[in-house]
């Protein structure tokens, strides 16, 4: 599943436990391959303008300027969307704005961003108004997963490829402009070939990847991409953060500190420091840079919240892979029609959250140890159960860490967590409003009693220092050029 060739790109091998995976590197040396790469591609139809649409149709434009393919903005009919895309360039007067299936109807790749829960409602529209051998690009694999419970399939005749920017669309975007200084700079992307009735379905999608900016591609399958990242979202992304900081601001409030100290030992610290430790140099360093006494509170906590983090990450795991998490969203999408749907950040915590961002000039906060234990067993717990359902490395540690560390938290440092669970997609913000409390609900149940023992486990914690995820994330640290991915 992970190997794959070219005849316009040169992919190398990268090692990962237990043998190596074919990958890509990126890189803006690459762009005049793009037109050679796109074969039979003259202009591209990027149906959407949500926060993947509005980067992924810039990226493309850029990227491909000065070539004969032309990239086109499709949008429902009266689309809010569409002054903001005016803005950034797209007009009807030089053909690159119009209705989305007008523009899908003239597209040669037509990719679908628009929502997951309207695409599911008129994907049909969409396919009936494709030309002959027109090539459907996804970035995402809900649609495959309803057409499956639905007993439906894509159109026969067409291509079916995937490239999934393993960020979110601002950071796709704001990575992408730091790559004019820095080559290779942007967010890592999966690729899948679904269909390929002309032979030319990987070359495209590398080349789709290669134009979004992605410093590095590893191929997946639709159905892979669709189970990480949908559990990825409900989990250590989104919403497994939001039920820690919130089970952890209440544990620091109850332990006397003020609401600003709490806010900072919690959100900010997994936000700030523990993010930036792991971007710069691993998971394992959490542990090692933290004193004696760090690393012994760090263990009481890894040991305390793993198995119940891996107990949720495994049921989140089968509700989507049998259909039910997608259902909920679908069924979600239609109570919540007409009516804007409610706001986490109303919680007492976030209230905190400007003082405690005023304050970071003042000094730099240290990683906190028994939060940086809590978090990381986390990702541990995600990490191994996609390890056990057999995922390839390079998705598992951009599912389960890269996406997190260099793309969604320095979000939340800028902005707070509430915020971009109140902000993400509609998918990802059902996801997270319904498994953010019940990881807050196994934190402070079962692994704050379980910490308070004192009690820990050699043999759990021997397993996170000699766990093979370390050896991933160093050779995919190997592909990423340094870059600051702080946002302002």
């Amino acid at each position: 599943m992970t190997s794959f060739t070219s005849t316009v790109f040169t992919p190398e091998s990268m090692s990962v436990p237990g043998g190596t995976e074919t990958v890509l590197r990126g890189g803006r040396h690459l762009f005049p391959l793009l037109p050679q790469a796109f074969a039979g591609v003259r202009r591209i139809a990027v149906l959407g303008w949500g926060p993947q649409g509005r980067a992924q149709a810039r990226n493309l434009r850029d990227s491909l300027a000065g070539t004969d393919i032309t990239v086109a903005v499709g949008l429902r009919p009266g689309s809010a969307s569409a002054a903001d895309a005016r803005a950034h360039g797209f007009t009807e007067a030089d053909g690159t704005l119009g209705d989305w299936l007008e523009v899908a109807s003239g597209a040669d790749l037509v990719i679908l961003l628009v929502a997951d829960a309207a695409l599911a409602a008129h994907h049909e529209e969409v396919f009936a108004a494709l030309r002959p051998g027109a090539t459907i690009g996804l970035s995402h694999g809900f649609l495959l997963g309803h057409l499956t419970a639905a007993g439906g399939d894509f159109p026969p005749g067409h291509g079916v490829i995937a490239v999934c920017p393993k960020g979110m669309g601002d950071s796709v975007r704001r990575l992408y402009e730091q790559g004019e200084q820095i080559n290779g700079a942007g967010i890592n992307a999966s690729f899948a070939v679904h269909a390929d009735p002309d032979g030319h379905a990987v070359d495209r999608a590398l080349a789709w990847s290669v134009a979004l900016g992605a410093p590095y591609t590893f191929r997946t399958t639709l159905r892979s991409e669709y189970l990480s990242d949908i559990v990825g979202e409900r989990a250590v992304l989104l919403g497994a953060v939001h039920g820690l900081v919130e089970c952890l601001y209440r544990h620091y409030l109850l332990s006397g500190d003020d609401a600003v100290t709490a806010y900072e030992r919690s959100c900010e610290n997994i936000t700030g420091p523990v993010a930036r430790t792991v971007s710069r140099d691993g998971l394992r360093a959490v542990r090692e840079t933290l004193p004696a006494a760090g690393r012994e509170v760090f263990d009481r906590a890894y040991a305390a919240a793993y198995r119940p983090a891996r107990e949720l990450v495994a049921e989140i795991y089968d509700e989507v892979a049998d259909g039910t998490e997608l259902r909920s969203v679908i069924l979600a999408e239609r109570r919540l029609a007409d009516r804007p749907m409610s706001r986490i950040g109303g919680s007492p915590m976030w209230s905190a959250g400007p003082a405690a961002r005023a304050r970071r000039g003042e000094r730099e906060l240290p990683v906190e140890a028994f939060t940086a234990g809590m978090f990381v067993a986390t990702m541990a717990a995600q990490i191994d159960e996609f390890a056990d359902r057999g995922h390839p490395w390079s998705e598992i540690v951009n599912e389960s860490v890269i996406e997190a560390v260099d793309s969604l938290l320095p979000y939340m440092h800028a902005r707070d967590v509430a915020y971009m669970v109140d902000n993400c997609s509609r998918t990802a913000r059902l996801g997270a409003r319904r498994w953010g409390p019940r990881f807050q609900a196994a934190y402070e149940q079962l692994a704050l009693p379980a910490a308070e023992s004192g009690s820990t486990d050699p043999a759990l914690l021997a397993a996170f220092t000699s766990h093979p995820v370390h050896e991933a994330l160093a050779s995919a640290a190997k592909l990423r050029p340094t870059v600051d991915i702080s946002v302002a």
